[in-house]
């Protein structure tokens, strides 16, 4: 109902800020909310800058290899020796370095198989469940083989064995002489371990049909970990699901393989002239000008490596200049397509390339390729050129990715007819632009994977999201929109983790790690800070630390620091808590200015008595009003029976005329606007506060939207009440209209309420169906044969 405002324009203001903030109930805590992070942060030091820049004195260790490896196809084993050349930038001096020794996860007794819980399903359980149940190993491993390193040797420069003790997944050597700041040690380690069946980030395929297997090999070799200003050693063991901790360096590494496997691996390769066949190397020419993928290793090739057997062995020797890590993949069943293309238009190629086995196309040939060259161009013109000279895609079984410098490990995988559902096409390509897109974030902005998950992922899986949307404007995306982290932040508080926690000990690193900071970060883009400064802040970000070890207070610092606003309130309730979103539109008070004008202001009086004299008795008397006493005799009507207290006289308006001269011209003005208030009350249910976002419906048909930054929730946030004005009547209110900041309840959105149904089906037990596949329907349908598996 309408309520008539008297007007008192001179107080009017400064009664809104005193009423609001005397509503403050007594435990309120808003004052906290909109706080600085203050402490929380690291103290800035000459290393890393109040800025959240690198600082005049930051240092980071790097560590050179020489790795000579062989693959061993028969017994699916690794064995290695390599020399590291290890420097200490560092203002300290060390006595003993630390090396990753990651195999050992799947070691006997691993504090990661052992520490894991669970229990039998009274469903069933796979022998695959079971095994990991007990041992904690990802995988099925063969009972006969030991898995984890065997250490052959430790050894300085001149040969001599060095002292070493193995803790878990972690190895220190003690150094003879400590080293200095500024110096560098030369020392070797031999070692071998068995390949594991791939668990999800590394290991073998085997395809009974044909008897071969496809390795992706990494995390294969010992590795320094590293040594900084925030950790010192950051030798935390390796438990599975907490990736990597890594520092740059230089490789050289040569890799056998039988002679009739493709291999592909970090780097460039350097001997292509020694490892391939003249057609191929023809191939690998063509692919420098060309615009569209290339097959260098065609199908038929492939096909025909899978049936002989080899004949011998073969070194492929690949560089990689200032990465973190190093990975190969190696198969005679690889098919291999590329392309050189100027990526960023300045004259400079970069290769793109892909792996991949018969059972991945048609798919593969038509898109991996292409999609690393789309990865590429989306994700640098966001953050920086892809500085490396190439990217590749590994296809690695039917589904999940992994990620290592210049190369990456990715699912997707039709059925054997050649068709494939949409969910596996998009998922395919969404997986391969996600792995490659890992190369910037944090195989360049060197973030430490093993304690923050989101950095790398979070950050990646945000790009991701904008990268798949220019693929395809109607591409499926599946994490980055507000409305995809609802289900997860609406679960119970008690399950759920802060963002800012460990990663090894998060429930759910999906949501947690992936999805809830890429759904974060778009709310800052669309909603909070907006595209411009946004894009502005994160691409400063992404060059700030290039090549650079960053922490959380690093990223946190330079959004605020490059964009001008202030973020404090959204890491706190974002990233640091749980509580979710949910905004509730309690209720709508509607004013207008008293106009004192009789035209109008009679006229609203005589249509409001109208609709009160509007009862139920009056309408059922109307059949007997004539009747009455006065009906049937005139002389008991007078002055009253036909006085109209509605009519405008001369003295109103008169009087009117006195009002608005004795009015400013800005209070005349708004007499006159025939102008609507709308006092809105608002409930904070979730405890995280948002901007509020209100969009307004007019009885004409048409449409506002009023947006107020989080900062309205400052006196309080858990009870507000905001004041708007229109000029036209509202008819419905919404909050949060475009799903831009997560709301966990929509119900309560909408004032007044909308009523949604509740839908429900009647339907039998249903069993486990895969994802739709019209392609093959309809192929069935038509009777044709199968579709085309690829390049001939």
């Amino acid at each position: 109902m309408k309520k008539i405002l008297s007007l008192v324009v001179a107080c009017l203001v400064s009664w809104g800020i005193h009423a609001q903030r005397a509503s403050n109930p007594a435990n309120y805590k808003a004052n906290t909310t909109f706080e600085q992070l203050g402490s929380a942060l690291p103290t800035p030091n000459t290393y890393r800058t109040a800025s959240g820049a690198p600082g005049k004195d930051y240092w980071q260790q790097r560590a050179d290899y020489d790795i000579k490896v062989e693959l061993d196809d028969e017994k699916q084993r690794i064995i290695g020796s390599e020399i590291i050349t290890y420097f200490n930038n560092s203002p300290d001096e060390l006595k003993y370095i630390w090396l990753q020794l990651d195999q050992n996860l799947f070691a006997k007794d691993a504090i990661g198989g052992s520490s894991r819980t669970g229990a039998i399903s009274e469903k069933g359980m796979s022998t695959r469940q079971l095994q990991s149940m007990n041992t904690g190993r990802g995988s099925t491993l063969a009972p006969e083989k030991q898995f984890g390193y065997e250490i052959f040797a430790v050894k300085d420069k001149a040969g001599k064995a060095l002292p070493y003790t193995i803790n878990g997944t972690m190895m220190r050597i003690d150094l003879p002489v400590a080293m200095k700041p500024g110096t560098n040690v030369v020392f070797g380690v031999d070692w071998a371990y068995n390949i594991t069946e791939y668990y999800g980030r590394s290991g073998y395929e085997f395809f009974e049909k044909d008897g071969n297997y496809n390795y992706f090999i990494a995390h294969w070799f010992p590795r320094l970990a590293p040594y900084d200003d925030v950790n010192g050693w950051l030798h935390k063991q390796f438990l599975g699901q907490g990736e990597f901790s890594l520092i740059f360096g230089n490789y050289k590494v040569a890799i056998t393989v039988p002679d009739d496997h493709v291999v592909a691996a970090s780097g460039e390769c350097q001997n292509y002239a020694q490892v391939l066949t003249n057609d191929q190397k023809k191939r690998m020419k063509e692919a420098e000008t060309a615009t569209k993928p290339i097959i260098i290793v065609t199908q038929a090739e492939a096909v025909e490596n899978e049936k002989t057997k080899p004949t011998g062995k073969k070194t492929w020797i690949y560089k990689a200049d200032n990465v973190r890590d190093f990975a190969f993949a190696s198969s005679r069943k690889f098919i291999w397509d590329a392309m050189k293309t100027d990526v960023y238009g300045n004259g400079r190629k970069i290769w793109s390339m892909s792996f991949y086995p018969k059972e991945g196309n048609p798919l593969w040939e038509q898109y991996s390729t292409r999609a690393v060259e789309h990865t590429l161009k989306s994700y640098g013109n966001r953050t920086f050129e892809y500085p490396y000279p190439v990217a590749i895609s590994c296809h690695a079984t039917a589904g999940g990715g992994m990620e290592y410098p210049m190369i990456s490990f990715n699912g997707g995988r039709p059925e054997e007819d050649g068709t494939y559902s949409e969910s596996v096409k998009y998922g395919m390509i969404g997986v391969i632009i996600h792995e490659v897109g890992h190369n910037f974030f944090p195989m360049i902005v060197n973030s430490d994977e093993r304690q923050w998950a989101w950095m790398d992922e979070g950050l990646n899986t945000f790009c991701q999201y904008l990268a798949e949307k220019e693929w395809d404007y109607n591409y499926p995306t599946r994490r980055g929109e507000a409305q995809s982290i609802v289900d997860y932040m609406s679960s119970d508080k008690d399950v759920l983790s802060p963002i800012m926690t460990n990663a090894d000990n998060v429930i759910g690193l999906g949501p947690n790690a992936y999805a809830k900071p890429a759904a974060g970060l778009n709310i800052l883009r669309e909603t909070i800070m907006g595209r411009e400064l946004f894009d502005y802040a994160f691409k400063e970000y992404a060059n700030r630390w290039r090549f650079k070890s960053p922490t959380p207070a690093d990223f946190f610092r330079t959004m605020e620091d490059a964009s001008g606003v202030d973020l404090d309130w959204f890491w706190k309730g974002w990233f640091y808590g749980v509580e979710p979103v949910d905004q509730d539109i309690v209720s709508v008070n509607w004013f207008s200015v008293d106009t004192q004008n009789p035209e109008i202001e009679k006229e609203l009086a005589r249509q409001e008595a109208a609709r009160k004299a509007k009862t139920i008795s009056k309408m059922r008397d109307a059949e007997t009003k004539d009747q009455t006493v006065v009906a049937q005799d005139s002389t008991m009507a007078d002055f009253y029976n036909t006085y109209d207290p509605f009519k405008v006289t001369n003295s109103d308006r008169k009087k009117y005329e006195d009002y608005l001269a004795s009015l400013s011209p800005e209070e005349r003005d708004l007499v006159q606007s025939n102008t609507n208030f709308y006092t809105l009350s608002l409930k904070n249910k979730g405890g995280l506060v948002m901007p509020v976002i209100v969009r307004m419906e007019f009885e004409d048909g048409t449409d506002s939207v009023a947006r107020f930054p989080a900062e309205i929730w400052r006196f309080n946030d858990q009870d507000i009440q905001k004041v708007i004005s229109t000029k036209k009547k509202v008819v419905q209110w919404t909050l949060d209209p475009y799903f831009e900041i997560a709301d966990i309840d929509t119900e309560n959105n909408s004032f007044p309420r909308v009523a949604k149904p509740t839908r429900f089906q009647i339907y039998k037990q249903q069993q486990f169906r895969r994802p739709a596949n019209p392609m093959q329907a309809e192929q069935q349908e038509s009777g044709a044969g199968k579709l085309g598996t690829g390049n001939k």
